[in-house]
């Protein structure tokens, strides 16, 4: 269900809910103390123009936060600085991506967030972060702003930890009995830690931009905090590319086990060949002997009288020949 939240962060280091967004506009325009934020969960576009038109957001940030598949970035304007963040979650080993555009202006703070790909939303999670980390983000809506790209960031380590962990057990297992082993799965997990990579990148060079000073409206005090987040981002990063040299080892490693068994199968092949063709080496020329005299023959020449002493004589022949041609093929194959 579409719709937004509205609420109004005092100075004092109060959160109080509004009931309508006039409400927090006329505080505003009172000049109360403090500023506007506005939590807006699946909106349409008619929910983003009224805002848009109240806040002078400009047009092409509103496309960003309806359209999918951007890459995460910083865009600062005369009133407000956009941030465009990646959130990631983990449910049955699938790795879904989710976008979040934040706008802090002077004295206001915009989180939107489509959640298309995902069941709940992060809302009341955020209420309370707010709450409890109420002595930063009551100095303005930019700290307030860290503290939620803060708690994405932190929320990012258990995803990637599982696809880390997801990697581990496909190792054990190609190495338990590679014929187990899961290739397709490999490839699955290879592809997501691209698109993680992808997105790491691109966070890290929003901190760049604002830990070199560029953003004017986050001021000096506020830098440190954003530096915090971008030491997580360069070791989430890192991590990445350890798993994707995981994934190139346990590829090759794979290859390897695969060619080792084909050179095993060829070997045994090879051996059995080298088997025939020794049987068939010893008892070819028997085979012709056979053939030659045939058994009527043979007992034409040697007389029907002597046929059991011509017999013998013949089988103790053709003994001497099969040891003498054995013996022969095994000294070819020593001197080899």
């Amino acid at each position: 269900m579409a719709g937004f939240d509205t609420y109004f962060v005092h100075e004092a280091g109060t959160l109080d809910a509004l009931n309508n967004l006039d409400e927090g506009v006329h505080l505003l325009n009172a000049g109360t103390p403090g500023y506007l934020w506005l939590d807006y969960y699946r909106p349409t576009q008619e929910n983003l123009a009224v805002t848009a038109e109240l806040f002078q957001i400009h047009l092409l940030s509103v496309e960003d936060c309806l359209d999918d598949e951007q890459i995460p970035k910083i865009n600062e304007f005369d009133n407000y600085v956009q941030v465009l963040f990646n959130k990631f979650s983990y449910s049955e080993k699938n790795v879904l991506v989710g976008e979040i555009n934040l706008f802090a202006g002077k004295n206001f703070l915009i989180s939107v967030e489509k959640n298309n790909k995902h069941t709940d939303t992060l809302s009341k999670a955020y209420r309370e972060l707010i709450r409890d980390e109420l002595h930063k983000t009551k100095l303005g809506p930019v700290y307030a702003m860290h503290v939620i790209l803060d708690y994405i960031v932190d929320n990012k380590f258990g995803v990637i930890e599982a696809v880390g962990d997801e990697l581990a057990r496909l190792e054990d297992i190609m190495t338990a009995d590679h014929q187990k082993f899961d290739q397709a799965e490999l490839q699955s997990i290879r592809q997501t830690l691209m698109g993680l990579r992808k997105s790491l990148f691109h966070e890290r060079e929003i901190f760049v931009k604002i830990s070199r000073n560029d953003i004017e409206l986050i001021p000096d005090d506020a830098i440190m905090h954003y530096n915090d987040i971008y030491d997580h981002l360069t070791k989430f990063f890192e991590l990445t590319e350890i798993y994707r040299e995981m994934v190139t080892n346990i590829i090759q490693t794979n290859l390897a086990m695969i060619n080792n068994d084909i050179a095993i199968a060829a070997n045994n092949t090879n051996f059995s060949v080298k088997r025939l063709t020794l049987i068939t080496t010893i008892f070819m020329p028997l085979a012709l002997l056979s053939g030659i005299g045939g058994m009527s023959e043979f007992t034409m020449m040697t007389g029907q009288n002597n046929w059991k002493t011509a017999y013998a004589i013949l089988a103790v022949v053709f003994i001497l020949i099969a040891g003498g041609n054995y013996l022969l093929l095994k000294l070819l194959d020593r001197k080899k």
